[in-house]
């Protein structure tokens, strides 16, 4: 990595870059929606900082900050400019120093896979970045989707301008920009966005020249289907996004979709899918837990969008899972703060345990029972969960149920 700033407290930071992945003691929020930039956003998260602290986040998920296209900020133009649709960077700024008050880290979502032209330039297109803060031209837009630069090292996001990863000088400005949000404005953490569009060895680069406490990649392609039937075996599906964590130099997590896949059709009267042919557990977390970013929803598979909805009705199963397993957890805005007073309660209550208990993301497990209305298992030493309509409870007097709802209950010693 060329020229890294210095002056950032140097070697500090550069043990700072794998801490959080070996302490893996996150558990993480997603603090908004789809529906967000209509609320005076900034605003609202604002007042409930004290309660995602209290809560036991440890990091908040928070909506591309940059000047967008689109109102939910995941069509970005001026990346330097942080007045968005979900409020004023003197806003942003007052979250930020609430949020680091209430030490719950900032998590920027990383929009670099695209980014929409100001000027039109070769062949008609906008593909220009004139009059503003990184003024690229035509070379730095991959030349399949209409610029002057290569071919994309990933897949094309359609409709926009796909920057060329490839380029030093774009590198070089994406890495001052990273470095920006990270020391000037104050992000401790980043989400890549859309991260099967360019190579896992530009987002290597990027961590190592930024730094970020913790950083996640959205790998999001297809589980394996038949028709509409779930395969059983999501073996190469896993294998993809770990091959993609592996691309990043390990500095990375990602989110395992495969887990959310699974676990989304196995509450439907099929847990006999939660346990894979070696008995572990089958998503990502099965494999390298502590990698692993669980979670049931996100603004594009829940929310108002719904591409791949969790069943609404099964969400505190969902969350008795992923909250007593290892990987890193994620809560969605929308289960959490606009589902009631009860799951907000319920997901408070199963955090706590796993925070009292010492679970973190490498914490072993041994699944007991998987069949079609049954799920159970023992997290490390002191803590036992059973999912399902099926009756179960771990033998011994040293166990005394520690949370419970529909479909599921969690015990501990």
């Amino acid at each position: 990595m060329g020229n890294q700033t210095a002056g950032h407290d140097g070697n500090n930071q550069e043990a700072d870059i794998g801490a959080v992945i070996r302490n893996g003691k996150e558990v993480l929020f997603q603090a908004f929606n789809w529906e967000s930039h209509k609320h005076d956003w900034w605003r609202n998260l604002e007042k409930k900082v004290p309660d995602m602290a209290k809560s036991g986040f440890t990091s908040a998920w928070l909506p591309p900050p940059s000047n967008s296209f689109a109102s939910e900020g995941y069509l970005p133009q001026n990346l330097y400019s942080l007045n968005s649709a979900y409020g004023s960077e003197h806003l942003l700024k007052a979250l930020l120093h609430k949020m680091k008050q209430h030490r719950v880290r900032a998590m920027a979502d990383i929009v670099i896979n695209h980014r929409v032209g100001t000027t039109r330039g070769h062949g008609g297109m906008y593909n220009r970045y004139d009059g503003i803060p990184l003024s690229w031209d035509e070379r730095a837009v991959t030349s399949c989707t209409g610029g002057l630069g290569n071919q994309s090292t990933g897949d094309n996001f359609h409709g926009v301008p796909n920057i060329d990863h490839s380029q030093h000088f774009v590198r070089k400005d994406i890495t001052a920009w990273l470095q920006w949000l990270r020391y000037t404005i104050g992000f401790e953490d980043f989400r890549f966005d859309f991260a099967r569009g360019y190579s896992a060895k530009y987002v290597k680069e990027y961590i190592e020249g930024a730094k970020p406490k913790f950083a996640v990649g959205e790998y999001w392609d297809s589980c394996n289907y038949n028709g509409s039937y779930l395969e059983y075996n999501q073996d190469n599906h896993r294998q993809r996004i770990i091959n993609w964590i592996d691309g990043t130099g390990q500095l990375s997590a990602a989110f395992d979709f495969t887990t959310k896949g699974i676990l989304q059709e196995a509450v439907k009267g099929q847990l006999w899918r939660l346990r894979d042919s070696q008995g572990k557990a089958p998503g990502v977390i099965g494999w390298w837990p502590s990698r692993a970013v669980t979670f049931l929803d996100n603004h594009d598979t829940g929310s108002t969008q719904a591409h791949w909805p969790f069943p609404s009705h099964h969400i505190m199963e969902g969350y008795a899972y992923i909250l007593t397993h290892p990987g890193i957890p994620t809560v969605f805005y929308d289960h959490f703060y606009d589902w009631g007073d009860s799951i907000h309660d319920q997901i408070v209550k199963l955090v706590d345990v796993r925070k009292r208990q010492g679970i973190h993301s490498r914490t072993p497990i041994r699944i007991l029972e998987a069949q079609p209305n049954l799920y159970s298992a023992m997290v490390g030493e002191k803590v036992c969960m059973k999912m399902g309509d099926g009756s179960w409870c771990p033998a011994g007097k040293e166990w005394s149920l520690a949370a419970t709802g529909h479909r599921y209950a969690v015990w501990q010693k």
